[in-house]
Formats: structure tokens, C-alpha cells, sequence
């Protein structure tokens, strides 16, 4: 059986940092209800669509946005969460570290947009304001978290470990991972434990021009998906773990639905629903973490894979 951890890194955006008290409001609305003339596209709907078919998504919500607009739209996304049977834990983006009513960290004027820019005690600090507002917000005690854009480093890991978080989900060898100062030299492909915590690096491969990618909804076809779930499980390796986001869903604009995007999504939901006596997708809670001595070869695709891929991602750019 394979572990699978079909992550959302669930964020609420304003098109940048100026009149955002009156963007909000509608950002809220596009980025969570992701309402189109096509239906409900955003997080509403993922959760409900794992939910149906009976699989459990881990949903790292982040909540420092709610230290400027108020407690509510944070609970409402809690909510949303745990009555789809969904899986909430933390996720920090600390570009909102400056924006909040009552600041958070003494003297903080400016954006600092990764956690890895923070010290160890500020970051301490940080990650228990963002368990402290979950838990208000009426989430269940997290065990979990990812650093927003993958940021972050060994100071991190520290961190988590003194708030008493087992586990962490930020290592991305496609993006900050190999600058973490986590086992230099080595990409790290399973998971480990480091520094007091156990480390679930999102799953990458290398496709059929060998590059590194990430495995995200919108960076795999669904073809891609399914061979790479295939060949990590004959492989022997103990999880997987892919990646989406609450506005994935949706288009650049979002003011429809990517409908490749969401085929690829559904059908994903299908594979792993029929395919329950291969894998198991669940979340960190009541986990017995696995710690992998020796990393194991990276996972690849076939070119041919990946050439179905550039087109329909061409065809996604024009039809979207």
C-alpha cells in the first residue's frame, strides 16, 4: 500500500497590498466559493469532490490573513473544511506578518515574504499565532504544517518542534528544498526526520526532457499522475504526496473554471477512489511516521507522457 497526501494549500489573495479592506471581500469570494457562471469552482468545491468519493484531503489553511479582516472568513473556511470530512492544518505566508491590526512581532515594518527570513524565536512566534488562530477558528489540534512558497529552512523545523508540530510538508526540491540547509547535498524524495520532526517532501520526478517537476494538478496530466502513483508503488516507496491550491481550479482571471484543470482533478479523485486496495489517501492525523534511511531513485516519466502534457497545457493556455 502506498501512502497518498493529496495536499490543498488553501490562500486568500487581493491583487496586491494596496485598498485591500475593500478588495477583500471579493477576494474572499473568488477565492473560496470560486463562483463563476459555470458553477462553484474553489475550495467548496474540492473539498466536496474528495469527499464524495470518500477521500480525505489535507488542507493547509492559512490563517494570518485573519489578523487583519476579523475571525470570521477564517472560521468560515474551517467550516467549509470539517463539513466535508477534510483534513485542516497550518500554512503560513508571512507577507501578511505586516498587515495585521495588532502586530504580531515587534518592530516588523516591510514585507518579509518567507518564513526562512525569520529568525528561530520569530518564527516560533509565528507558527504559534497560527495554531492559536486555527484553533479559535474551530479547527481540530493540527499536527502538520507547509511554509508558504515552500520557504523555509532548519530554523523551521526547530520551530515546529518547540509548538509541538510532528510534522512538516514544506520540502520542494523543485523550489527551496535544496537551500534549506535539510541534508545538504542530498535531495531528499521520502521522508526523514530532522531536527525533531518528520519531513514529507512533496513528490517530484523527473519528466521525459528531464526536468524536475513537482506533482501539482496543474503541472501533471492525468496520465502523468497515474504512472507516477503506479511506479512509486511498485517501487516500494512509503508516500506520495501531490499538490494543489484552493484557486487551482480556476482560470487566470478567476472568473471561470479551468475545465482541464478540473477534468484532471475529478478523474484523479475517480483513480484513487477505484484504486483503494493500492492506496491509501489520508492525512497526518493518527499517523505512524515513516523515516526513510536511504533516499530512493527519483521517479521519471516517458517522454511521450510528457509530450501529451505540453499539449494539453498549450491548450489550456489558449482556452482558458
Amino acid at each position: 500500500m502506498l501512502d497518498v497526501f493529496f495536499t490543498v494549500d488553501v490562500e486568500i489573495w487581493c491583487d496586491g497590498w494596496n485598498d485591500i479592506d475593500r478588495k477583500f471581500p471579493h477576494a474572499f469570494q473568488q477565492y473560496v466559493h470560486g463562483l463563476t457562471d459555470q458553477g462553484s469552482f474553489g475550495l467548496t468545491y474540492q473539498a466536496k469532490m474528495l469527499a464524495d468519493h470518500g477521500l480525505t484531503g489535507v488542507f493547509f489553511v492559512e490563517p494570518l490573513f485573519s489578523t487583519r479582516f476579523g475571525p470570521e472568513p477564517l472560521a468560515e473556511i474551517v467550516g467549509i473544511l470539517k463539513g466535508a470530512r477534510q483534513e485542516v492544518q497550518l500554512h503560513l505566508h508571512t507577507e501578511w506578518v505586516d498587515e495585521a491590526r495588532t502586530p504580531i512581532l515587534p518592530n516588523v515594518e516591510g514585507k518579509r515574504s518567507h518564513l526562512r527570513y525569520f529568525t528561530l524565536e520569530e518564527q516560533v512566534i509565528l507558527i504559534e499565532k497560527g495554531l492559536t488562530l486555527l484553533r479559535a477558528a474551530g479547527a481540530s489540534p493540527t499536527n502538520a504544517f507547509r511554509a508558504g512558497s515552500f520557504a523555509f529552512n532548519k530554523n523551521t523545523l526547530r520551530a515546529l518542534a518547540i509548538n509541538g508540530v510532528a510534522f512538516d510538508s514544506s520540502y520542494n526540491a523543485t523550489h527551496f528544498g535544496l537551500e534549506s540547509g535539510v541534508l545538504p547535498g542530498l535531495r531528499v524524495l521520502a521522508p526523514i526526520e530532522y531536527e525533531g520532526v518528520y519531513e514529507y517532501p512533496i513528490t517530484v520526478f523527473k519528466d521525459g526532457l528531464a526536468k524536475w517537476r513537482h506533482a501539482q494538478i496543474t503541472a501533471c496530466s492525468l496520465s502523468e499522475f497515474e504512472a507516477l502513483l503506479w511506479r512509486a508503488l511498485e517501487a516500494g516507496m512509503s508516500s506520495f504526496v501531490l499538490l494543489s491550491h484552493n484557486f487551482e481550479l480556476l482560470n487566470k482571471a478567476k472568473n471561470r473554471p479551468d475545465m482541464v484543470a478540473v477534468k484532471r482533478f475529478e478523474k484523479l479523485c475517480k483513480f484513487l477512489d477505484q484504486n483503494r486496495d493500492c492506496f491509501t489517501v489520508r492525512g497526518f492525523d493518527s499517523l505512524v511516521p515513516q523515516s526513510c534511511t536511504n533516499q530512493p531513485e527519483p521517479l521519471s516519466c516517458p517522454v511521450w507522457r510528457t509530450a501529451g502534457r505540453l499539449l494539453e497545457q498549450t491548450y489550456r493556455r489558449v482556452y482558458r
